[in-house]
């Protein structure tokens, strides 16, 4: 499995957790069985390998992203200007908290392949306002996080 592929997992997984108020921890435990893992095959072309080589970057950016919430959060209203947080999808908000942690937290991974790889995730489950505006956001957030 490809970073790229582990991002947009991890992803689904932060949806998951928002809608439905499941630990990170128990929806690993649950989603990453081989087992279960394997039944997914015909969902995504991201479950037709597992996710063993990116399986740690996985689980820390899951956990991580759960125990930063509030943080990301907060930088997803600073940029959002009038933008009440509930009016923002859960999935462009998931993909948002992705590429912030990322930033923020994840060393091996530059600001720049973070904000593109949201914006190119993004466009494959929203449509092109949405592209933009999550754009424009992690664009602002990555100027901060840069002079910092």
């Amino acid at each position: 499995m490809t970073r790229t592929n582990a991002r947009e997992l991890v992803a689904q997984l932060v949806y998951e957790m928002e809608l439905t108020g499941v630990s990170a921890e128990e929806l690993l435990q649950a989603r990453m069985d081989k087992e279960y893992y394997e039944t997914l095959k015909e969902e995504a072309d991201i479950y037709q390998e597992q996710p063993d080589k990116q399986l740690s970057y996985i689980q820390e950016t899951l956990k991580g992203i759960e125990a930063h919430r509030d943080e990301l959060n907060d930088y997803i209203r600073k940029y959002a200007i009038n933008w009440d947080l509930n009016r923002i999808s859960r999935v462009a908000r998931a993909i948002m908290q992705v590429a912030m942690y990322e930033c923020l937290y994840v060393n091996d991974v530059p600001v720049s392949a973070a904000i593109n790889e949201a914006v190119e995730l993004t466009r494959k489950y929203e449509d092109e306002d949405v592209v933009s505006f999550v754009n424009g956001i992690l664009g602002a957030f990555a100027r901060e996080a840069e002079a910092k």
